[in-house]
């Protein structure tokens, strides 16, 4: 098993100027820094490759999806937009040598609204006619696009495994995978396992093994050992990433609801979460 870390947990946006984080994850122990791209312009992605590589950290690439980057916008700039947005992240991995664009790619973070039947058939079938354009270029440059469940406070669209299989079966390609977000799974998901080896390893392309309150893995009440006897059960070898949010921009705050500090320092959660990570999957 790989562990990695976010970007997220200690800037938004994260630039080149944040190089620093690399050494310093890396330093940490991680075998993983995954980048956030909130703006693909302020990051000089030849030196970051340059310097992971230099350092032997690989890289993978997470997206942040606002309104203007909604495949399922009722308006239709934001839908190409938002496959603009995601073509240029999947060239960005494929540049980096990351084998996963993950996030919900499906819609804006914070849309939660109750709209008609119809409304919502509509919103779904521009979001698979775009995911079935966006996995024949993900599978020409090589890369899985994830698409990640988010909680009901977040998104009204996929907030289950089951919701997520129903997409990915629809679009039926083999870049396009789904990617677990623990802290969401453990808000909507019955059971986490269960859920776990449901999607399987076929399916499941990456973990954000995040903690029930988002703070430090292993402090609060998630059934760790269970999420850990489903992966090993199901062979995944894939990344376990910490994803949260230590200094999140005002937009993120609001879309992501953090509204107090999660743990003592994003230095603290990175470097106690990867301790409880190798002890976890020991």
């Amino acid at each position: 098993m790989l562990f990695g870390a976010s970007t997220f947990i200690w800037v938004s946006p994260f630039s080149t100027q944040n190089i620093d984080l690399l050494t310093k994850v890396k330093h940490m122990g991680y075998d993983i820094i995954e980048i956030a791209v909130e703006d693909t312009t302020i990051i000089d992605w030849d030196l970051i490759k340059s310097v992971a590589s230099d350092l032997d950290l690989k890289i993978t690439v997470s997206g942040a999806f606002g309104v203007e980057r909604d495949i399922s916008s009722t308006e239709p700039h934001y839908r190409e937009l938002g496959k603009q947005y995601i073509i240029d992240c999947i060239k960005i991995a494929e540049n980096v040598g990351s084998p996963i664009f993950g996030g919900p790619v499906y819609s804006a973070v914070g849309k939660t609204r109750i709209v008609s039947e119809e409304q919502k058939k509509q919103e779904r079938a521009w979001c698979v006619n775009t995911l079935i354009e966006i996995g024949k270029i993900a599978e020409d440059h090589g890369v899985v696009v994830g698409l990640e469940p988010l909680n009901r406070f977040e998104t009204d669209m996929i907030n289950t495994v089951d919701q997520a299989l129903s997409i990915v079966s629809e679009i039926s390609s083999p870049n396009l995978k789904i990617v677990l977000d623990t802290f969401h799974s453990n808000i909507e998901e019955k059971d986490i396992p269960v859920s776990i080896r449901k999607i399987g390893k076929d399916l499941l392309c990456h973990v954000q093994g995040n903690e029930s309150d988002r703070g430090t893995p292993g402090t609060g009440h998630l059934e760790w050992e269970g999420i850990r006897n489903a992966l090993v059960e199901i062979g995944y070898d894939g990344a376990v990433v910490i994803e949260t949010f230590g200094q999140p921009s005002k937009e993120l705050a609001a879309a992501a609801c953090i509204w107090r500090p999660l743990a003592n320092s994003a230095d603290e959660l990175a470097s106690e979460g990867l301790e409880f990570y190798k002890r976890l999957f020991s």
